[in-house]
């Protein structure tokens, strides 16, 4: 059910000198992993819509935001305290997991910066779950959120670092490596990494049915 509302900032964790996690009361919202809230400060009509980065059992909200040059709303939002209110409204969309697949399914997921929230919200709600993380980043310590995955399922794909899992882009590591044509395939972050990496995919064999794609601009 789609509301808004005022939520309270619980608290801001810095990851970088540019990316943030914002923690915030989640009232009485309810989601699916994968769906993405419009937030702004209180009685702002400048808002965005970032993609809910924390767990649909986790008793607050929490969004992975990078500020941007001649963002408004990013710049904003890393200035706020903890008891600020803010205007949640969401949740909203339909890029998620398909519930039938889920306990046999086996997922790729693929992103770039940012991008990585939706599959932070995935894992963390399907502890279960059988998935890979292919994440394009610039270096190695844009790597937001590493220790929530299994070593062995998050590969850190740098374009300007040697010493992360993968020297190269993820599309790099794509055209480097085979995929069981059975895999179930999400993808998230910027439109040209999204637009490559699919029709990498498609070029292995696995089937358009099987990519779905949330685009961040």
């Amino acid at each position: 059910m789609q509301t808004t509302g005022l939520h309270k900032l619980i608290n801001i964790e810095n990851l970088t000198e540019s990316t943030y996690i914002l923690r915030i009361e989640k009232n009485d919202m309810k989601f699916d992993a994968g769906q993405h809230i419009l937030l702004g400060k209180a009685n702002d009509t400048d808002q965005r819509e970032y993609s809910i980065y924390s767990g649909v059992d986790d008793e607050y909200l929490e969004v992975l935001i990078k500020e941007v040059s001649d963002g408004s709303v990013s710049k904003h939002l890393k200035n706020l305290v903890p008891g600020d209110l803010l205007n949640v409204e969401g949740p909203l969309g339909f890029f998620g997991l398909n519930k039938d697949k889920i306990e046999t399914g086996s997922f790729l997921f693929i992103a770039s910066g940012t991008g990585i929230a939706p599959f932070h919200s995935m894992v963390r709600t399907n502890p279960n779950l059988d998935y890979k993380i292919l994440h394009g980043i610039r270096t190695c310590d844009e790597a937001y959120g590493k220790n929530s995955y299994h070593p062995d399922r998050y590969i850190r794909c740098a374009s300007r670092d040697i010493d992360c899992e993968f020297s190269g882009r993820v599309t790099d590591y794509i055209s480097n490596n085979t995929f069981d044509k059975d895999t179930i395939c999400y993808f998230c972050g910027n439109f040209k990494m999204i637009k490559e990496a699919m029709d990498l995919l498609e070029k292995k064999g696995i089937p358009g049915s099987q990519l779905h794609a949330e685009v961040y601009f």
